[in-house]
């Protein structure tokens, strides 16, 4: 079976719970800082998973985000799965066509997020799942994609565009690699103590039933992986 490709921009934003849920190989890749990065063709590959980052999605410093955008466009029109997340949606919307909105509004802890749209994976959530959201950046919805789900902050929290599904939040959180968020100075600068003790115990109360369900919505996205793969 063709790997699936997850594109990394941080140490520390990892797939999480997302790999082992795929049930097929993995070949992570980091190139955001790459000055010419190369990245597999699409028949070389099963699906693209794209992870978050800290910096902007139009921000031409990184000549990797360049080249994942031409990569995620590619996918899309070649029909290949693709699950983006936080960064990894901004890149989709603009791939697509969208706009990003740099400092929209900062959104960071866990919160419920609606869900508008019907959609075979994002529905494994439920209709209205409390999620951990990190964010300050948003986007327009690409056109001709159909909006998922939304809050009052960020009118596109996820969205479906053909082959490809993309989350503003993080499905992807277990509690060790939240500890890791927490103990990472990049993730909690700008955050008071008890903000950062806020968002770690919101993780021990939501985190239980979120998890599993996360592991259904990346089943569900793993079914597609292995019918191309």
């Amino acid at each position: 079976m063709r790997p699936v490709l997850v594109l990394t921009h941080a140490p520390h934003e990892g797939p999480g719970l997302i790999a082992p849920a795929l049930d097929a190989p993995v070949r992570v890749r980091t190139v955001v800082s790459a000055p010419e990065p190369v990245l597999p063709r699409l028949d070389e590959i099963s699906g693209i998973v794209v992870m978050g980052g800290a910096m902007d999605a139009d921000d031409d410093r990184f000549p990797g985000l360049v080249a994942e955008q031409r990569l995620l466009a590619d996918a899309v029109d070649g029909d290949v799965p693709v699950l983006a997340v936080c960064l990894g949606m901004q890149l989709l919307a603009l791939a697509l066509g969208g706009a990003l909105q740099r400092r929209h509004g900062t959104e960071i802890g866990f919160a419920p997020v609606d869900v508008v749209g019907a959609d075979p994976l994002l529905g494994a959530l439920g209709d209205r799942p409390t999620v951990l959201h990190w964010h300050n950046d948003a986007v327009t919805l690409p056109t001709g994609a159909t909006l998922l789900a939304a809050t009052a902050a960020t009118p596109v929290q996820a969205f479906r565009a053909g082959s490809a599904l993309a989350v503003q939040f993080h499905p992807e959180l277990e509690p060790s690699m939240l500890d890791v968020w927490l103990a990472t100075p990049e993730m909690v600068d700008g955050l008071a103590q008890d903000e950062v003790e806020a968002i770690r115990n919101d993780g021990s109360k939501y985190l239980p039933d979120l998890a599993p369900a996360a592991r259904a919505m990346v089943g569900g996205f793993a079914e597609q992986v292995r019918a191309r793969g």
